[in-house]
C-alpha cells in the first residue's frame, strides 16, 4: 500500500499537535495523584473552584501509610485520609500556584508555594513565619 506525500505530512502534523497538546497539558496542571518524597502519603490534585473560581486547585489525601496517620493524629488530625492538604491554589504564573498548606502533624495552615518542575515532579514550599521556618518538598507523580 502507497501512502502519498501529502498523507505523511499530515500525519506528522498531527502526531505533532497531539504531542505539543499532551505536553502542555502536562506542564501546567498538575491534577492527578502525587506521592510526598518519603512515599508515606499520596495526595489528588484537582480543579476545586466554582464559577469564575474554577481555576483553582486543591490537594486531598487519598492515601497515607500508617505513622502518616499516627503522625496526623499527634497534630490533632483524627483523620489524614480525606483531608484537604492544599486549598484554594491559584495560578500565578504557567506552572507555579500559591494557596494554603494544612500541616496535619502540627495542625496549622500556612500559605505556600507549588511549582511543576516536570510531568512528573512538584516542588511544594510552605513558611512557617513569613520568610522563616520554610520547608522544601518534591512530590512525584504516581502511575
Amino acid at each position: 500500500m502507497r501512502i502519498s506525500n501529502w498523507r505523511i505530512a499530515l500525519l506528522a502534523v498531527a502526531t505533532t499537535g497531539v504531542a505539543m497538546i499532551s505536553g502542555v497539558a502536562d506542564a501546567r496542571v498538575p491534577a492527578g495523584i502525587w506521592a510526598n518524597p518519603s512515599k508515606t502519603v499520596q495526595v489528588r490534585f484537582a480543579p476545586c473552584g466554582r464559577g469564575r473560581d474554577a481555576q483553582l486547585m486543591c490537594g486531598t489525601v487519598v492515601w497515607a501509610s500508617e505513622q502518616a496517620k499516627a503522625d496526623a493524629a499527634r497534630g490533632g488530625t483524627d483523620r489524614l485520609v480525606g483531608t484537604q492538604l492544599f486549598a484554594d491554589f491559584e495560578e500565578e504564573e504557567p506552572g507555579r500556584w500559591a494557596g494554603t498548606v494544612f500541616i496535619p502533624d502540627i495542625g496549622r495552615e500556612v500559605e505556600g508555594t507549588i511549582t511543576q518542575i516536570d510531568a512528573r515532579t512538584l516542588v511544594g514550599e510552605g513558611c512557617l513565619f513569613g520568610r522563616l521556618g520554610c520547608r522544601e518538598q518534591r512530590w512525584q507523580r504516581v502511575k
